[in-house]
């Protein structure tokens, strides 16, 4: 188990293992939600998929052309 002190400032680094273990590293943000019985849960909270905006490529957008009298080469496979 890792401990940490909490500051006059009321700040605490997070022990190395526990950044690790949880991917976090320096800006990304943390939840800290109190359950039922009080004890407290600490998550990383991960990004919303607004935030995956941009990270795929469009799809080029597909036309499709309809003849109303389509040639007989088209038909047959030629």
């Amino acid at each position: 188990m890792a401990t940490a002190r909490l500051t006059t400032q009321g700040r605490i680094t997070i022990p190395a293992q526990v950044r690790t273990s949880l991917g976090l590293a320096a800006g990304d943000h943390v939840e800290f939600v109190t359950l039922r019985d009080g004890s407290v849960e600490f998550l990383a909270k991960t990004g919303s998929v607004h935030a995956l905006k941009g990270l795929i490529c469009k799809r080029s957008k597909t036309i499709r052309v309809v003849s109303p009298n389509p040639s007989p080469d088209l038909i047959k496979g030629n």
